[in-house]
């Protein structure tokens, strides 16, 4: 079938007085082309109008497409039962001409973006081998959108947390940020709403005011809007995780670090340059990080158990001894544990990645030989004193001793009573608590009052001790 333009010549040179013999000739066509050109007149390329074997089935084949779900293998196997003549090319064709189940396409467009003006963030789960073992691990990346240089790392579970920890090392390998950042409607980010309706986490809003850029998010199902992160991860999955080993996932992000330092001074043909070229001209257009970025740490409150640890994400670390049963501030970093006594920094140790369930302790936490278990039984300065005055307390102190209530509180009231007490009415209440197995110091503090109230407050002549009273029958 002859072209538009080829039929506009046919015309133009019949018009001029060629002939139809010349015409062919000059073209390259045949005579009866030329002919049914000029017996058309028209210089427009006539449709051919050819009867579709669908269309007599048309409403047969839109209601088998909706009750097959868009299968047209089943819609093809159904009128096939019954009894329609069609194969399953023209079946396709017929749906593919008339856009049956399918949206009319929609032109792409293009987003331009100016130096420093947006980063893109997002995860992706992939699998890494580490020490041998296939693991899940969750990828972090971040784009910067003009130059496109790529940050990645990777963690076992990305929480608002590691999301925290993830932005300040891109700001920080970056030397700066853009002025906001492009999520994907992320829970870690997300408080409520979608798209340009979208509230960050307070937590997160006052985290982005501080390195200086804000939030914002696409519309649901508008992935191309990120495109720029979102194609990088079958490139990392494909490329940087393909075929490699890691030792630990430190390992897995010092080589992922050292892999983004590659790709970036990798050119490109789309670009005309490579990513680090490119970021030469836009690290001026950043906004400057402040003087003091501080580390992101979360914040824990822990008491230190009987056994001298703390718990931390199922991970139990060491405090100093002595701090046993206080109440202590633990800062979690990304891979730091830093244990605080109010103010003051008594215990760090490195936080572990891989095994959840491990305990990690200092020697130095535990109490040095002589001082631990056994310490118990070694005599108080104030115990000294008590027996050097009063040897008779021997008997009544190992009582107490034995049902556990020798603290040193209870030791420096026995001294005090035999300090300030008669020796006699103290001898005879201490005889009397041990006759009864009484080792409460307040109840004997009371007994030896009892007996010493007459000798230090004499009663008035009218006062009745006894505890019942007689009945006055006046």
């Amino acid at each position: 079938m002859l072209d538009q333009k080829t039929r506009s010549a046919i015309l133009r040179l019949h018009e001029e007085g060629h002939g139809a013999r010349p015409i062919a000739h000059a073209l390259g066509v045949s005579r009866g082309a030329v002919k049914a050109v000029l017996a058309s007149g028209a210089e427009a390329v006539p449709r051919i109008e050819r009867p579709e074997l669908a269309e007599p089935h048309r409403d047969a084949i839109v209601d088998l497409y909706k009750s097959c779900k868009g299968n047209l293998v089943r819609v093809h196997e159904e009128l096939t039962k019954g009894n329609v003549t069609l194969s399953y090319q023209a079946l396709t064709a017929f749906c593919r001409r008339h856009r049956l189940g399918k949206a009319p396409p929609v032109p792409a467009g293009r987003y331009e973006f100016g130096p420093g003006v947006e980063m893109q963030h997002d995860t992706s789960p992939h699998f890494a081998k580490i020490a041998g073992r296939r693991v899940a691990i969750q990828t972090a990346s971040a784009v910067l959108a003009y130059s496109t240089m790529v940050f990645i790392q990777c963690y076992p579970r990305f929480t608002r947390f590691a999301c925290k920890t993830f932005l300040t090392d891109t700001a920080l390998n970056f030397e700066g940020v853009c002025e906001r950042c492009m999520i994907d409607n992320t829970h870690v980010v997300v408080l409520a709403g979608s798209g340009r309706s979208m509230v960050p986490v307070p937590e997160m809003a006052a985290f982005s005011d501080r390195l200086g850029f804000h939030f914002v998010a696409h519309e649901i199902g508008d992935a191309n809007r990120s495109a720029k992160v979102e194609r990088r991860f079958d490139y990392i999955d494909n490329n940087f995780l393909a075929g490699r080993e890691f030792d630990d996932w430190r390992d897995l992000n010092q080589q992922a670090r050292g892999w983004c330092d590659k790709v970036n001074a990798t050119p490109r043909r789309a670009l005309h340059a490579s990513p680090r070229e490119l970021f030469a001209a836009e690290r001026h257009a950043l906004k400057p990080l402040p003087i003091h970025v501080p580390e992101v740490y979360q914040l824990h409150h822990r008491i230190v158990d009987g056994e001298g640890f703390v718990n931390v994400q199922r991970v139990r670390y060491s405090a100093p001894w002595r701090l046993i049963g206080r109440q202590l501030e633990v800062r979690e970093t990304r891979d730091r544990i830093e244990i605080f006594d109010g103010p003051r920094l008594v215990a760090e140790h490195p936080r572990p990645l891989e095994d959840l369930t491990q305990r990690v302790s200092g020697p130095s936490h535990r109490p040095p030989r002589g001082e631990g278990v056994f310490a118990r039984h070694r005599v108080s300065p104030e115990e000294t004193r008590l027996l050097e005055r009063a040897p008779h307390v021997a008997d009544y102190l190992a009582l107490m001793k034995a049902r556990g209530r020798a603290s040193v509180r209870s030791i420096r009231a026995l001294l005090r009573m035999v300090d300030e007490y008669p020796r006699d009415a103290f001898a005879a209440a201490l005889d009397e608590a041990a006759r009864f197995g009484m080792t409460d110091t307040d109840r004997l503090d009371r007994m030896v009052l009892q007996r010493i109230a007459g000798d230090f407050f004499p009663p008035p002549a009218d006062f009745d001790d006894s505890p019942y009273p007689e009945d006055n029958d006046d």
